[in-house]
Formats: structure tokens, sequence, C-alpha cells
């Protein structure tokens, strides 16, 4: 029987710990060579692009992840998980929950790589579901202290810190100004839809790691080069996907090509992570392809029940 899932049962049955877990995995699954990622692929519609990231996990299941860039407000995406010993669909997954808590999940594993071990305050620009699911696994990761928010509304942002209190149980503020959120933090992330940079690398104090999930590229970017000069270490989930960018990425022109590593390889031990408590460290979220079909693997592993 095909398992079949929404938003309700996502949010009920993977919590931040069995996501950030499923996300280590997959992501030393890469390095080793075990997990075939490949970058996604995209057709264009009118209006738009229909978006497709595949994913095989050696032996055991492959699937597909599916959404599109045409800016409906109840647009879904749709995971699908193979078992790949007989083909069979093992489940379905529709809605948006489980995309966004995989890259929270992605997001976390990188803070607990490289952000320092006594790191305990979290500043956060943007207040929409990425922003959340970020500080939701990062609370898995480590003990937050405070958690403080800016976002173009105030009322959101506001609404944001109000929800860190009630579920993580964890204090929190919104400022009025990006600068104030990422001050004497130490981690950063940076969850929007901005093209021109949120951050100026100057107000980063020694030490801090950046997460990046939004826009990226050398057309539209929500931060700039200052924080690639400021970076000691620039790392991304999939390498493959960070050079298949078209434009590409701002880490791959000028003097940045080579700089950037692999999640996975740091996760193994392979390459460097952090090695000095004042250096500062940046994470570019891209998406590791099939990483969603892990997650989805997860979910009927720890017993979800379905529709």
């Amino acid at each position: 029987m095909t398992l079949l899932f929404d938003d309700r049962q996502v949010a009920a049955t993977l919590d931040a710990p069995t996501t950030v877990a499923a996300m280590r995995d997959a992501l030393l699954a890469a390095h080793a060579g075990r997990l075939v990622a490949p970058p996604r692929a995209s057709a264009p519609l009118a209006g738009g692009r229909m978006v497709l990231t595949a994913g095989q996990l050696t032996d055991e299941w492959y699937g597909f992840r599916s959404y599109d860039t045409l800016g409906h407000p109840a647009g879904e995406q749709l995971v699908v998980l193979h078992d790949a010993r007989t083909g069979v669909v093992r489940a379905i997954a529709v809605g948006a929950e489980l995309g966004s808590r995989r890259t929270g999940g992605l997001g976390a594993v990188a803070v607990d790589a490289l952000a320092r071990p006594d790191a305990a305050t979290l500043g956060v620009i943007g207040s929409g579901g990425q922003a959340w699911t970020q500080v939701w696994a990062t609370a898995a990761v480590r003990p937050l202290r405070e958690v403080t928010v800016h976002s173009r509304s105030a009322a959101r942002r506001e609404s944001f810190a109000a929800r860190v209190r009630a579920e993580l149980g964890v204090p929190a503020r919104a400022v009025g100004s990006a600068a104030e959120a990422v001050r004497d933090r130490d981690v950063v992330v940076l969850a929007t839809t901005s093209v021109t940079p949120v951050l100026a690398a100057a107000d980063l104090a020694p030490g801090t790691h950046v997460n990046t999930v939004g826009f990226k590229q050398v057309h539209r970017h929500e931060f700039g080069t200052d924080l690639l000069d400021a970076a000691d270490l620039l790392v991304t989930d999939s390498p493959a996907q960070a050079a298949a960018y078209d434009p590409p990425l701002l880490t791959a022109v000028g003097p940045y090509p080579g700089r950037l590593r692999d999640l996975g390889a740091v996760l193994a031990g392979a390459v460097p992570g952090r090695t000095g408590a004042d250096q500062v460290s940046v994470f570019c979220s891209t998406g590791l392809a099939g990483t969603e079909v892990a997650l989805l693997d997860r979910l009927v592993r720890v017993g979800a029940t379905a529709v």
C-alpha cells in the first residue's frame, strides 16, 4: 500500500532531532558515493518553471520532488519515495512542510558542524517558513539562549518571536533592523526573498557562523561579496548543485571559485571545518538532491500515520 502524507502528518511526526539526523546521514551518504544526487532539472512553463530534484540511495530507495515557480498561493510540492528493490511507490508527501523541514535540518547540520561548540545566540533575518525551520532545527543542536529576528513586517517579526518563545521555549525578541538582529550573535540565519543584500558583514562579530537560505546568484543575492570576503570558511551541501546554477552563484565568480567546501566532506573529516574560535563560517544552502526523499523515508520508518 502506498502511504500518503499531508503537511499535518509531517508536522506531527517529524521532530527536529529526527530531521537533523536524517539530513546528516544523507550528507554522509552523498560524500561516500552511496547517495546519487544530481543537480535539479527544470522545464519552462508559461509564467515560470516546473522543477524536479531526484535522488537514489543505493539498494534502498529512489525518488523525486517536484514543484513549480508559478507563484500560486496554494501551490504544493510533491515528494515520491520508491522502493529500490521492487520499484513500488512506498510513500507520497503533498505540501510544503517536508521540504521546509528538510532545509531546516540541513541548516542545523551545518550549524552543528561549523558553529562554535558554545554557540548559544541566534540572529535571524526573515520571518517566513524557511526562517522558522532553521531556528526550529538549530535548537536541536545548540542550547539556544536567545533569538533575535528582523524582517520588513513588524507584525510578522513580532509573531515570529512569539512563536519561538511559545513552541521552543527560547527567549526571543523582534528588533527594528538587520544590524541589530545579527550584532553579537553566535549564529546568523538569512532566510529572505530579497534580491539585494540584507546583511552587512561588518555587523558580524568574530567567530559568527552564517546560514544563507535565500537567493545567492550573481544577479540576485540576499548577501554581498563582503560576506564572502569576511568568511574564513565557505561550505555548501551540494557542490554539484552549486556548480550548476545559471546564472552562477556569487561563489563561482571573482576570487571565490575553489573555496567552496562540501559539508558532507567536513562531516566525514575528509576536509577541515572550523579551526579557530574567531573564524567566520558561511553555509551556502543549495539543496542536496534526494534529501526530501530521504526525509520521507525517515518519516515512514518512524511510523507516521498516513492520511
